[in-house]
Order: structure tokens, then C-alpha cells, then sequence
């Protein structure tokens, strides 16, 4: 039962996302507000919808770990996993002025939420958090007009990509019919998740780190796939580094604002270190030190093998945690 409830979970959390972004996106684009802002701030978030929810309500069920492993273990699978995948389909190219910019404060923000995992996550660092988020998003639509007005790649395809109109009603319906599915999802997910963790004898935070984090990242590997087979590269490599960003400030604040307390060992020796690796690899492909910002498909095998290899190594920490 466990089993059928996490898989029913993640199934209707990536319907229930899509349906959430759809409604709040349409309604948006009825009121006036320009596509560029909708892309950038509802779509961005509503992606993460996933994350923010389960990590909400494992929180507040006492399980930290959870939420922790799941805001981590999605930025290592956005990066290894999906843009591993997608490189192996068609290579992805940095075109984006925007997109380059935006690496560096990834790392920057990467290295921050570690930095404030080292003595455990307060109050007053989930606050910092969330400051940083305002702070990103002002300076993201700031840079965001100024691309615009350059005709940046990257701001023609995230409005190509909007949901198409339609009417206020039929957009609240979907907006409200899948913040519910969001919340009932979200809720079965958590319980099965800990559940089938217990019965493992493997802490929370391990099913974060990767049946969790993996089903929660599938809207990300749909949205990467499908914008990459429409020759829209940077929009690929986009949805990625906003996650990231959006996981990190949004996700992983809450376990600090809900449920503060130390950080597992674990979390600041292998996996955030992991994190980490991953973003600086990201960033060195994407800044075109010594070559035009690109991942071929053999930079994508690579990011993806890491992505397994790390996983195995959860596995067999698991094997030794079970002796």
C-alpha cells in the first residue's frame, strides 16, 4: 500500500503542478500582467510547487530530513539527471546573455544555503532565505527587461512557451483544482514516503535525496525534454537553473522556518558538497571560458553517469546503515 500511494502520489503531484501553473498563468495574462513576469515569477515557482508543498508538510509532521533531502536531492537531479538526459538528445547551447549571469548567482546562492547548514538551520536563516528569493526575483526581472529590450533568446522562447488563453472560469477552475490535487499529493506522498522509510530501517532524508526528489523533479524533465526537442535550448537550460534557485531559497527555508535544528552530517560531507560540484561543473560549461557555453552529448553522459554513480553511493550508505 505504501508502494501504490508513493506512486499515485508523484503521478497526480506532476498533473496537479501542471494544472496549478496552467490556471495561475492564465489568470495572470487576463488581468494584464505581461507574459515575461508570468514566465518568470509564476511559471518559475509553480514548477517548484512540488517541492515547496512536500517539504511544507513534512516539516510540519516532524520529519526535516525529508524536506531537506528533497530541496538537494531535486537541484543534484535537475542537473544531473535531467540536463544528462537532455544533452544526450540534442546538445544544449548557451545563447542566452541572461542565462549566463544567472550561473553565477546560482553558485553564489549555492554556497550560501551551505554555508548556513554548518551550525544548523535557524529561524533567522530561513528568514535570510527568503530575502535572498525577493532579492533574486528583483534582480531577475530587472535583467529580465533589460534582455528584452536586447531581444534576448531566452525571454522570446519563455513567452513562446505560456500556456495558450483562456477564460477566467475554466482558469480558477484549474488553478484551484490543482492546488488541491497539490495538497491531497503532496500529503499521501509524505506519509508513504516515511512510511516506506521505517519499514526500510533508512532515515527520511534518504528517501529525500531520491525517490522523492526524483518524482518531484519529473515536471522539470518533461518541461527540459520537450522545450529541447522545439530547438529551445536555453529555455532547457533555464527551467533548470530557476529551479535550483527556487529550491534552494523557497524549498529549503522551510525546514528551517517550520522545523529548525541541526543539519544531518551527511547532508554538509557528501551531499551538499555533491550540490555543489554539480553547480561549479554547470557553471564552468556554461560561462565559455575556452569555448562557446555548450554540453555535447558526451558532457551530458558525464553529468548523468555522476547522477548514478551518486545514487549508488546513497544506496550502499544505506546497505552499511541496515548491517
Amino acid at each position: 500500500m505504501d508502494y501504490i500511494a508513493l506512486v499515485l502520489g508523484l503521478v497526480v503531484l506532476v498533473f496537479a503542478a501542471d494544472w496549478f501553473v496552467d490556471g495561475a498563468s492564465a489568470i495572470a495574462k487576463n488581468f494584464g500582467v505581461s507574459p515575461l513576469l508570468i514566465g518568470l515569477t509564476i511559471v518559475g515557482l509553480g514548477t517548484s510547487a512540488p517541492e515547496i508543498l512536500v517539504a511544507s508538510i513534512a516539516s510540519f509532521q516532524g520529519n526535516p530530513g525529508l524536506a531537506i533531502g528533497n530541496a538537494i536531492g531535486s537541484n543534484i537531479a535537475n542537473m544531473g539527471l535531467i540536463l544528462g538526459c537532455t544533452a544526450l538528445i540534442a546538445p544544449l547551447a548557451f545563447h542566452s546573455g541572461l542565462l549566463k549571469r544567472e550561473l553565477p548567482v546560482l553558485m553564489a546562492i549555492s554556497i550560501f544555503c551551505y554555508v548556513l547548514a554548518l551550525d544548523g538551520l535557524s529561524v533567522l536563516d530561513g528568514v535570510f532565505m527568503l530575502l535572498a528569493l525577493a532579492a533574486f526575483l528583483y534582480w531577475l526581472i530587472q535583467s529580465a527587461i533589460k534582455a528584452r529590450k536586447n531581444q534576448d533568446v531566452l525571454t522570446q522562447e519563455m513567452e513562446d512557451e505560456l500556456p495558450e488563453a483562456m477564460s477566467n472560469t475554466k482558469a480558477w477552475l484549474y488553478l484551484l483544482g490543482g492546488l488541491i490535487g497539490l495538497l491531497i499529493s503532496s500529503k499521501v506522498l509524505v506519509w508513504a514516503a516515511v512510511n516506506i522509510a521505517h519499514a526500510m530501517g533508512v532515515s527520511d532524508l534518504v528517501i529525500g535525496l531520491t525517490i522523492v526528489a526524483l518524482g518531484t523533479s519529473l515536471p522539470e524533465l518533461a518541461a527540459s525534454i520537450s522545450s529541447v526537442l522545439k530547438g529551445e535550448d536555453d529555455l532547457a537550460i533555464g527551467n533548470v537553473i530557476g529551479s535550483n534557485v527556487y529550491n534552494l531559497l523557497a524549498v529549503y527555508s522551510l525546514p528551517a522556518l517550520i522545523a529548525p535544528g541541526l543539519v544531518e552530517a551527511s547532508v554538509l560531507e557528501r551531499d551538499f558538497p555533491v550540490l555543489l560540484a554539480f553547480t561549479a561543473v554547470l557553471f564552468l560549461l556554461g560561462a565559455s571560458f575556452v569555448k562557446l557555453g555548450k554540453i555535447n552529448r558526451w558532457e551530458g553522459a558525464g553529468l548523468l553517469s555522476a547522477y548514478l554513480y551518486y545514487q549508488w553511493v546513497i544506496y550502499q550508505s544505506t546497505l552499511l546503515v541496515a548491517v
